[in-house]
């Protein structure tokens, strides 16, 4: 396994409250350093066990796909069933460039219509067909992996973009099943404060101008 030195892999924070008057409708949080942001994916043992091991995706990942990364520990949770669902069993967190990632939020397009956004639907899908990159805001989730009122970044990576992503931004991939298992095992004994304090520190991230979806509410 292979991470950076100056990024804890987890680490402990209190939940958000999702009634809190300050936490706007969208926003990425994340795990971040000054030099590297934290994502999450889960794979089959046969792709996350030799990233992992190696710190980098082998060749059998396959970079002219669609990948899709997520900075919220507990989105990815409720996306792969705590590692539990078909081909989502080893858990992933990926650390890589700020300027790799920001790269990306700045040449996004949003993966859906929005009339705020876009001047009509032929404007967004020229736009999405040129994109190298998605943004889509999904519910945030808690420990329970219920949807909370507000909303937390998933961004897909294609051409170009999951290209650098693989090869050139990432820097370190460590295995965080073992963490997914615990904090899943704390929540159904109903030791919910030991749980959370096992989250990783997701803080508001200090998202580039112009990354979609947020022109109205950052």
């Amino acid at each position: 396994m292979s991470t950076s030195p100056d990024v804890p892999v987890q680490a402990a924070h209190a939940p958000v409250d999702p009634a809190h008057p300050a936490e706007p409708h969208r926003r990425i949080r994340a795990l971040y350093t000054e030099r590297t942001v934290t994502v999450y994916q889960a794979y089959s043992p046969a792709l996350g066990v030799p990233a992992a091991r190696d710190g980098r995706f082998p060749a059998a990942w396959k970079r002219e796909r669609m990948t899709w990364i997520k900075p919220s520990f507990l989105w990815m949770m409720y996306r792969c069933g705590w590692g539990t669902k078909a081909d989502q069993e080893t858990v992933l967190a990926v650390e890589v460039g700020r300027d790799g990632f920001d790269w990306a939020l700045r040449n996004a397009c949003l993966s859906h219509f929005d009339a705020d956004e876009h001047a009509d639907r032929g404007v967004w899908r020229r736009e999405l067909k040129r994109s190298p990159a998605r943004v889509q805001w999904d519910p945030e989730r808690d420990l329970w992996l219920r949807a909370l009122p507000y909303r937390s970044l998933q961004l897909g990576l294609a051409g170009e973009a999951s290209r650098r992503y693989a090869d050139e931004w990432t820097v370190g991939i460590a295995d965080v099943t073992p963490l997914a298992q615990e904090v899943r095992a704390l929540v159904r004994a109903g030791e919910t404060a030991a749980a959370a304090a096992l989250l990783p520190e997701e803080r508001p991230y200090p998202a580039p101008e112009g990354t979609p979806g947020l022109g109205r509410v950052s």
